[in-house]
């Protein structure tokens, strides 16, 4: 793994953008960006990235975005890919930058067909399980018992298990990453660039002003969630599964931080410890945690 030292100086996320306090947002696409270097088209539906890129007419990004419909990023990133093909542009990297949002729900059918059709894209779904540009409504990817907006008791269903859905389609690449371990982020950037064909990274992404969290907490919620077996880290070449080191330690449950340590640092889950601590609801997440690293074992192992 590259060293720190090592890693490239050049910023192309610059100073000035329009993030909260302890976003999480830039420190993952800063670091997506040092590994890409700087020739790449970053296609953005609506989502918090593309309301943070500064005020117009100025942006803190240094690189072509294209701002696109909720709905439409993959298939507008297929329309860059096709023209910079008719160009003779084939090395520049096109990225679809999106939230849950746009991937899990509202996006979901452009990004199967795009990978249907095994177009050339690298498409990114940074999430940060809820709809935090518009409110922080639930989304498919809020996990179970989340308060939101729009789940004020809690969500009663469990997020959506999208690298499934993903991994139906057989990319040329699929990862999940973690805004807390920039280094691993930026070694699965290089990979997927130099990789021809669709595509996918998954970053688990804290969002302190959703999850309502104190701002300076954002590396250790995502180190926690890693640490707990919540978030699993690994990548898939073709059909070759890589377990990644930072979660292979916590595939023995017993070896995992408990969940409530997770938990209890977040307001949406305060419900479940307050008045007293609901043992049950706290099972179940535990329960998903383990459903999840089973199915992940199991279809790719």
């Amino acid at each position: 793994m590259v060293a720190i030292r090592d890693m490239p100086t050049k910023e192309y996320v610059l100073k000035g953008n329009a993030a909260c306090a302890g976003c999480q947002d830039m420190v993952a696409l800063r670091h997506a960006h040092k590994a890409l270097g700087g020739d790449v088209i970053q296609v953005v539906p609506a989502c918090c990235t593309s309301v943070v890129q500064s005020l117009w007419p100025k942006s803190c990004l240094d690189f072509p975005v294209l701002n696109t419909a909720f709905m439409a990023s993959a298939a507008t990133a297929s329309g860059v890919k096709a023209a910079l093909k008719a160009k003779g542009r084939d090395s520049t990297t096109v990225m679809v930058w999106a939230g849950d949002g746009g991937t899990f729900d509202i996006g979901i059918q452009a990004l199967s067909g795009a990978f249907e059709r095994k177009t050339d894209i690298l498409y990114v779904c940074y999430n940060n399980q809820v709809y935090s540009n518009t409110g922080t409504q639930r989304s498919g990817a809020t996990p179970l018992y989340a308060q939101t907006t729009t789940t004020w008791h809690g969500k009663t269903e469990p997020e959506k298990l999208l690298d499934l859905i993903v991994a139906a389609h057989e990319p040329a690449y699929q990862a999940t990453a973690n805004s807390s371990y920039p280094r691993d982020l930026y070694e699965k950037f290089k990979k997927a660039k130099e990789i021809k064909g669709p595509k996918f990274i998954h970053i688990f992404l804290p969002c302190p002003q959703a999850w309502n969290y104190p701002v300076e907490l954002g590396v250790k919620m995502g180190k926690l969630a890693v640490e707990t077996g919540y978030w699993i880290m690994w990548e898939r070449i073709g059909d070759e599964f890589i377990l990644g080191r930072e979660s292979k330690r916590f595939q023995d449950p017993e070896k995992r931080t408990d969940i409530e340590e997770f938990l209890k640092l977040q307001g949406r889950f305060s419900h479940l410890f307050k008045p007293k601590k609901d043992e049950k609801k706290i099972q179940d997440i535990r329960d998903f945690i383990q459903h999840r690293w089973d199915v992940i074992l199991r279809t790719f192992t």
